[in-house]
């Protein structure tokens, strides 16, 4: 290992030329910013090419500066020396210089794949793979991997003891960062999997999937950028806490055009960020629940009339329940609610036409009983009555009362009482939003009305006219109905996603490639082989590329040793990664009174935050949550950017530096995934992990 003085040296050195790329990534910015500033001045010429242009002009520069700004931290981190005697710069974007020379590689490109994939058993012709550590733009740490010691020169100086084992020790803060600097080999595989298809990616908690899959989606942008984000990415994750959390390592490797939502907000206009209580999430998570959707789709809606009696000449004609009820069989025959809108008008007249027998009423034909109907109001106001266009949310809104008919034995007692119960505030939880997206594509869109269409019902127009609208319907319904379709979908967390999200989620992926991360010992969707199913049809026969992540990276083996156990009690044969690392620090189980609980539990976290220099979490089960928030309250405004309360659920994803558990048993016991959930909460924790509770049926279950 190098000495003090040699790895100054060393730094210096490499300090020089991180100042020269970053020298040239400063004129690139500014280059950027002078286009911005021209294509601005171009559209004041006032004709439209000139329009056209600016907005071309203005929108690449903008995006290029973007890219180059948030590139601008931690721009260079890797250098490889090869046996050749070439030095390679690896970094977060590619720069060259005046001379169209390479300064630094982006990460991405194939000649930057070595640096993750040669290690000391085939080295791949490098000899020394070196990562930089910098704060903005100034060098701060190097640590070295001597991969091919018999090609070393002898003057060539080697420091510290790993990269990644020097990155694991450091204090976690509120937002996931980028690993670029250490992936590994097994990791990198997975990034660079074929573009099309499906990429699986499994393994154990703190194995790196969810950072793995947000470098595979920069990496699927840099190889065919054209497709990717012309077609758009799609991130979806758990939570509306993850997604924060996971929020900035995109654009910190130059990428800000992805789109990043959690799974109660991928329905536009809908956020949920609360869940159900497990009675009612998985019955609205089940396939049963789409029957129930279906009748609701063709039902009447309430107050709806169920008779027309209209007066033509000297003919009285009337429709009544029956007639109207086969109508509507009829118009839903191969079409859904909203696009038969349109022809409801003509259904009924032409009902009402089949009628007419007087000699004054045949007298003008069709066409003239048309002209009148068409311009009778009180037929219009029935029309609209009977086949209104119809909203998915405000649709969504009638199920408390209308689930008892409408299930028709699907669903229990207990479950339809607890689905009456969630919805008893009006509010759409996380598990309701596929329910609205399913009604979205049952019910359809309304068809766009002309602009010289006025009030009048498209069908009632001259009988060209309709064959002209139903020709350019038939076109319209070879279309999605939507604008909800990407070119690659990344589901993190994927183990919990129930068949109804499932079924929201494939109808955005239909044309897509896929990356989908998950394990199923984390699972809080308590039906595994039902959600397989739905996966399945979601993915619709696309190639799988499975890939298996092997190293616990997150916690230590003192921490994953425990949660290991409550692994193999929750799930047969779980996938267990392994952990690499050692810290002395055994987790702690405090059994005090129940009236006592939170206070512990308050004063264990105090003692954590002086023990940790990063982030702390406190988490309850949900019964308890609202208790735990108000005794934490004073603590968490000591700390707003360190210590959080959550419930099991929303510490998917998440990691942080030391976890307060309290009391385990009601974490166990809130659902039938509850020994995964706790199996979640034990591996959030990288360092310290203390549980707190007034029995220990938990820990007497697993040992």
């Amino acid at each position: 290992m190098a000495s003090t003085s040699a790895e100054d040296r060393e730094i210096a050195a490499e300090q020089a030329y991180v100042d020269t790329v970053h020298e040239r990534l400063d004129e690139s910015a500014k280059v950027a910013q002078s286009l911005v500033a021209e294509g601005i001045a171009r559209g004041h010429v006032g004709n439209e090419g000139a329009l056209v242009e600016r907005d071309a002009m203005v929108y690449q520069a903008s995006r290029r500066l973007s890219a180059l700004n948030a590139a601008h931290d931690g721009l260079v981190f890797g250098r490889l020396n090869l046996a050749d005697g070439e030095s390679r710069y690896i970094g977060r974007i590619g720069v060259r210089d005046e001379d169209r020379e390479i300064l630094l590689v982006d990460w991405r490109a194939p000649a930057a794949a070595v640096f993750y994939q040669a290690t000391a058993q085939d080295p791949a012709g490098v000899v020394r793979r070196r990562v930089l550590r910098c704060a903005g733009s100034t060098v701060i740490g190097i640590e070295d991997d001597l991969l091919d010691a018999a090609a070393a020169p002898d003057d060539m100086v080697v420091v510290g003891e790993g990269a990644l084992l020097a990155s694991l020790s450091r204090a976690r803060d509120s937002s996931m960062h980028s690993v670029v600097a250490t992936i590994q080999k097994e990791q990198d595989e997975a990034i660079r999997a074929p573009a099309r298809g499906a990429t699986i990616i499994s393994g154990g908690p703190g194995t790196g999937k969810t950072v793995v899959a947000l470098h595979r989606a920069a990496y699927l942008l840099y190889t065919d950028r054209r497709r990717f984000e012309s077609g758009g990415v799609l991130v979806i994750g758990p939570s509306t806490v993850f997604m924060k959390y996971i929020e900035r390592v995109l654009p910190s490797l130059g990428e800000t055009s992805v789109t990043l939502r959690s799974v109660g907000e991928v329905v536009d206009g809908i956020r949920a960020s609360r869940h159900d209580e497990s009675v009612a999430a998985a019955a609205k998570g089940s396939s049963r629940m789409l029957p129930v959707l279906r009748r609701l789709a063709s039902a009447p809606q309430p107050g709806e009339p169920t008779e027309l009696r209209y007066f033509y000449k000297d003919d009285v004609l009337r429709l009544d329940a029956r007639q109207l009820a086969g109508i509507r069989r009829q118009l839903l025959s191969g079409m859904k609610r909203n696009r038969a809108y349109t022809r409801a008008p003509a259904a009924i007249a032409d009902a009402l036409w089949r009628q007419v027998s007087g000699e004054r009423a045949l007298e003008k034909g069709e066409s003239g009983f048309l002209d009148v109907i068409t311009s009778d109001d009180a037929f219009i106001d029935f029309v609209e009555a009977w086949w209104p266009p119809v909203d998915a949310v405000e649709l969504w809104q009638t199920l408390p009362d209308r689930i008892g008919e409408l299930a028709n034995g699907v669903f229990n007692e207990a479950e339809l009482a607890a689905l009456k119960e969630s919805w008893a505030d009006g509010e759409p939880r996380i598990e309701d939003v596929p329910l609205i997206d399913e009604l979205r594509y049952l019910l359809g869109e309304l068809p766009e009305k002309d602009d010289d269409d006025d009030d009048v019902p498209r069908q009632l127009m001259s009988f060209e006219r309709r064959e002209r609208e139903e020709r350019d319907d038939r076109v319209r319904a070879t279309r999605s109905i939507e604008d909800d379709g990407y070119a690659h979908v990344l589901v993190d967390e994927a183990q919990d996603l129930s068949p109804m999200q499932w079924r929201m989620l494939g109808r955005r992926g239909r044309f897509a490639s896929w990356t989908i991360v998950g394990d199923q010992a984390q699972a809080s969707w308590p039906h595994p082989e039902e959600s397989r199913e739905a996966r399945a049809k979601a993915l619709d026969g696309k190639p799988e590329h499975v890939f298996r992540l092997s190293t616990n990276y997150r916690n230590s083996a003192e921490i994953y040793d425990l949660a290991a156990l409550v692994a193999r009690h929750a799930v047969p044969d779980p996938d267990l990664a392994e952990a690499v690392r050692r810290t002395g620090e055994h987790p702690e189980h405090a059994v005090v009174d129940g009236a006592q609980v939170v206070a512990e539990a308050l004063e264990r976290t105090r003692s954590m935050l002086d023990r940790v220099e990063g982030t702390v979490a406190v988490v309850a089960g949900r019964a308890r949550l609202a208790e735990v928030d108000a005794a934490f309250a004073g603590l968490v405004a000591e700390h707003p950017d360190r210590l959080r309360v959550l419930d099991g659920l929303d510490t998917k994803g998440l990691e942080f530096d030391a976890v307060v558990v309290v009391e385990p048993d009601d974490v166990v016991e809130e659902s039938e995934s509850g020994w995964r959930t706790l199996y979640v909460v034990l591996t959030r924790a990288t360092q310290l992990l203390a549980t707190v509770g007034s029995t220990e049926r938990w820990r007497a279950a697993v040992s």
